[in-house]
Parts: C-alpha cells; sequence; structure tokens
C-alpha cells in the first residue's frame, strides 16, 4: 500500500525532528510507541529528564500554526500515555512533554522546538 504525501510528510518531519533533538543532546529512547489510542512520536531522555515529543508537521499557516493542532484532547492522550509507559518501564524520574512544530517542507521549512509546552 502506498504511503499518502500526509504521511510521508509526518514521517520527514518526525525524522527531521529526531536529528535535531539528537544534535541538542537527546538520546532516543522510543520512536512512534503506541499504548491503546494513543501513540507518542518520539520519547528521548534529555539529561535526566524522560521527554514525550509531539511533532506536528504542516506544509504552511494557513489553517494556524503546527503546535497550534495539539489539543487538549491530544495532549491527554499524549499524558495517559506517559503515565503507562512509565509504569512499564518502572520509571520514576523526571518527565517533560515537548512539541516539535515544523512548517514548510523539505525544501524550505522553519523548526520550532517548544520544551514543555502541555
Amino acid at each position: 500500500m502506498a504511503k499518502t504525501e500526509k504521511q510521508n510528510l509526518g514521517n520527514w518531519g518526525e525524522k527531521l525532528a529526531e536529528d535535531y533533538l539528537v544534535q541538542n543532546n537527546h538520546i532516543v529512547v522510543e520512536r512512534n510507541w503506541r499504548v491503546g489510542r494513543a501513540e507518542v512520536d518520539l520519547i528521548t531522555k534529555d539529561g535526566r529528564t524522560l521527554v514525550f515529543v509531539e511533532v506536528k508537521v504542516r506544509k504552511n499557516a494557513s489553517f494556524g500554526n503546527p503546535e497550534d493542532f495539539v489539543n487538549s484532547s491530544k495532549a491527554n492522550r499524549i499524558k495517559s500515555a506517559a503515565v503507562e509507559y512509565q509504569f512499564l518501564n518502572n520509571y520514576n524520574g523526571f518527565i517533560r512533554f515537548d512539541i516539535v512544530s515544523i512548517l514548510g517542507s523539505v525544501k524550505k521549512f522553519e523548526l520550532l522546538h517548544l520544551p514543555d509546552s502541555y
């Protein structure tokens, strides 16, 4: 089954976000981690902090910036997934929720990292 343009853009954005975070001293722990209806795009370690990262990509800002699309429902699903991840991995340290917002496309884009976003 062929991937849609939206899937391709999303996969590109997640890889771009991962590369950016790694260049900024994050260690990738999980990619596309799922539990129930929730998926966490990236789980990284930033020093002693476990970071749950939502990556949002949009070609343009016609309907708002990418980060504007992390609504309370989405944030709550990720927070629930984070609780489950911590339980399954017996983790009781610091956590944080970040957004990586990417606006544009492969040829020209803006990346914005928003730590502790929700």
